[in-house]
């Protein structure tokens, strides 16, 4: 078998390697001597945060882990049983996303926890927030009316 003629055997599914999101320059306005004068124009953090990049190679990697596994879930279920199954999940899982409780309510999302599997994974959110804490205990009333436009 000759070397153009090989077969791709990627089945569709995304790179396992982590990509990096690229370099980017810094353009901060440049002083009298050359170097940035930081007490006529501060501390420009847009132009510090645009100039930033990742210290590691899995900085990236680790970042999109969880977007990066449900796009290789999706393939893997669309390459084993058709289209229909991942387009049936994520019709679910949109129709999950969309229903909520009244706004004085607190929601689990368990369906949506349940669809992704992330009823399997703990988390920082699982365990550091305090459900009293909520910004969700108010006014029923009130609550209902902001999320409507009323007021």
């Amino acid at each position: 078998m000759s070397g153009s003629s090989q077969i791709n055997m990627s089945f569709g599914y995304p790179s396992l390697r982590p990509q990096p999101e690229g370099t980017k320059t810094l353009n901060v306005p440049k002083g009298p001597y050359g170097a940035p004068d930081v007490m006529l124009h501060g501390f420009n953090r847009t132009h510090a945060a645009q100039g930033l990049v990742s210290s590691h190679p899995l900085e990236f990697s680790e970042k999109n882990w969880l977007s990066h596994q449900q796009k290789m879930d999706t393939v893997m279920l669309k390459n084993t049983q058709g289209i229909h199954a991942p387009m049936r999940l994520h019709m679910e899982q949109h129709f999950a996303q969309k229903m909520q409780r009244l706004p004085c309510l607190p929601s689990s999302n368990i369906l949506l926890d349940t669809l992704t599997g992330r009823d399997e994974m703990i988390g920082f959110e699982d365990i550091l927030n305090d459900p009293s804490l909520a910004e969700t205990v108010g006014e029923p009333h009130i609550l209902m009316e902001k999320r409507l436009g009323i007021l």
